[in-house]
Formats: structure tokens, sequence, C-alpha cells
């Protein structure tokens, strides 16, 4: 396997945060990084980034995927995409591994998420209304 292959300016190089992103593979569109580093969801050197954000190598991005975080330190810039195997070679994860309890736990909030009922979407019905009010103690 060979390494990475890296922009012609080797003294410096360096690549728009969402760019770097999306080469990674750490989102599947360059839309879907900025998107995510406008809601503040990724960091670059402990500060919210711009998805302009120039990054370079050493730098540590942390990003926010659902409901965990992950820690990514820049070993390369890639001068285009990579296949899935070679995207891992461009950083170095220091995400520290879950406890098993913490992941059976977060498991359980999903589906307890998942039993809940869906908010109703409009006016509320003659029977809902009357649940509120009930509720309220107005009737």
């Amino acid at each position: 396997m060979k390494p990475p292959e890296i922009t012609a300016n080797a003294a410096v190089p360096e690549m728009r945060l969402d760019k770097w992103l999306k080469a990674a593979r750490i989102y599947k569109t360059r839309e879907e990084a900025g998107q995510a580093c406008d809601l503040s969801r990724v960091k670059v050197n402990d500060q919210v980034a711009k998805p302009s954000k120039v990054v370079h190598v050493g730098d540590v991005i942390v990003v926010k995927v659902t409901n965990h975080y992950r820690t990514l330190e820049i070993k390369a810039i890639p001068q285009r995409g990579l296949s899935a195997k070679d995207a891992k070679l461009v950083y170095h994860e220091t995400t520290p591994e879950l406890p098993p309890e913490t992941v059976e736990l977060m498991k359980l909030f999903k589906e307890q998420a998942r039993q809940l009922p869906s908010p109703e979407k409009g006016r509320p019905t003659k029977k809902s209304r009357r649940e509120m009010e009930r509720w309220r103690g107005k009737a």
C-alpha cells in the first residue's frame, strides 16, 4: 500500500476543511461536511471552524458524528479523493473506545426514543385537544 499523494506545494500542504473531510471520507459529500461545520459540529484545534478554514498537517480535528465525537489528527493532505482503505492513512484517530456499558446505555436510549409517540402535525384533533385541556386542568 503506497502512501497517499500530497499536494505539489510540499513545503506547506494545506486544504480547505470541507474538502479534507470529504477526501478523508469522514462525510460522503462536501456539502454534508460544510453543513456540519455550519452547525458547529467540527472543531479545528479546539476552535469551531467554518468550511473555508485552511487545515495543515498536524492539526487536530474534533468531529461530532451522530451521538459521539471523533478526534482526528491530520497526517497528510490528499490531492484527490481516496479509496476507503487509503483514506484511513490520511489521519490518525485518537478517539477513546467507549466502555460496553455506555454503548448498551446508548442503545437503550435509542430504543426508547423510537417507542415514544411522534409529535402530531397540524391542528390537534378534538380528542387530543380535550386530553390537553384535562392535563392542564381546565376541564
